[in-house]
């Protein structure tokens, strides 16, 4: 199966403003690339490429005062396989983790582990762990919390979450993964499109998504509490400990978004979506 995917952001700006960009398809999938995800400005910016820490693809630029246009336009090969589930998946101890795993287990930004471990385990401490675990943990997070963009606000942590009942993709995400982290299983925020492919309409506005990956048996493994399903056409954009990581923009002044819009779909080989 062939997926377009592309984006188009456009900011307003009464001074010029440095920017860092993170919407590149992910280093693992650059592979399935058919059409590159060209990052295109208009008017035609000097960008500077780099990976942060996480290995994660970034871009570099200063929009100028006035309206800037950030986009892409690509082709992905997909699979066209749902989510994998493995549910044999196990649990390791603590002091059987990988090294590498140990910073997705501790607090962050918008994962306050501290305060939700007491909730954690009064939860799930008595049920399965492993794979079982995690699921357990995202049915709860699904039918807990209430989808809707009027939630959603950029500061909300995963302990406001809980409380307020409200909130959108990254909101779900962080606290399964405040959750997670809080049983001992180490669980990273991920962003990215996320298709319809095989969804029943109506469906709703396309936008990039969140969910996260937990670490059982030696394996990252996906996971969407948004949805609670195993989907098609996930592709990864970027991974890191919650969103703070991973913005599709952090802007270094004064601005306005716009106009935003994204897509996530079979491709049906007619045109590019962005203006001539």
């Amino acid at each position: 199966m062939r997926l377009r995917i592309g984006y188009e952001i456009v900011y307003e700006c009464p001074q010029a403003v440095p920017m860092i960009v993170l919407t590149h398809v992910h280093y693992s999938r650059v592979s399935d690339l058919v059409a590159p995800d060209y990052l295109i400005t208009v008017p035609s910016l000097p960008t500077e490429p780099y990976r942060d820490s996480f290995g994660n693809w970034c871009v570099r630029l200063v929009a100028p005062p006035g309206r800037t246009v950030i986009a892409a336009d690509a082709v992905i090969d997909d699979p066209g396989l749902p989510d994998p589930v493995h549910p044999d998946a196990g649990q390791l101890p603590v002091e059987q983790l990988p090294s590498e795993t140990l910073l997705y287990l501790i607090g962050s930004r918008y994962c306050e582990t501290d305060r939700l471990s007491d909730i954690a385990w009064q939860r799930f401490g008595s049920g399965p762990s492993g794979w079982q675990r995690v699921q357990a943990i995202c049915d709860f997070v699904h039918h807990h919390i209430s989808f809707g963009y009027p939630y959603a606000r950029a500061t909300k942590s995963a302990w406001e979450v809980y409380h307020e009942r409200g909130g959108v993709c990254r909101d779900f995400a962080h606290l399964a993964v405040t959750l997670c982290r809080a049983m001992n299983i180490p669980a990273r925020y991920c962003t990215g499109y996320l298709s319809d492919v095989d969804v029943l309409p109506p469906h709703a506005p396309m936008d990039f998504h969140a969910w996260f990956e937990a670490y059982l048996d030696g394996g990252w493994y996906t996971f969407d509490p948004r949805n609670n399903d195993r989907r098609i056409g996930r592709v990864l954009i970027a991974r890191g400990r919650d969103a703070a990581d991973v913005p599709i923009a952090n802007t270094f002044g004064p601005n306005r978004l716009a106009a935003f819009r994204v897509w996530a779909h079979e491709d049906d080989g007619h045109s590019p979506l962005l203006p001539g």
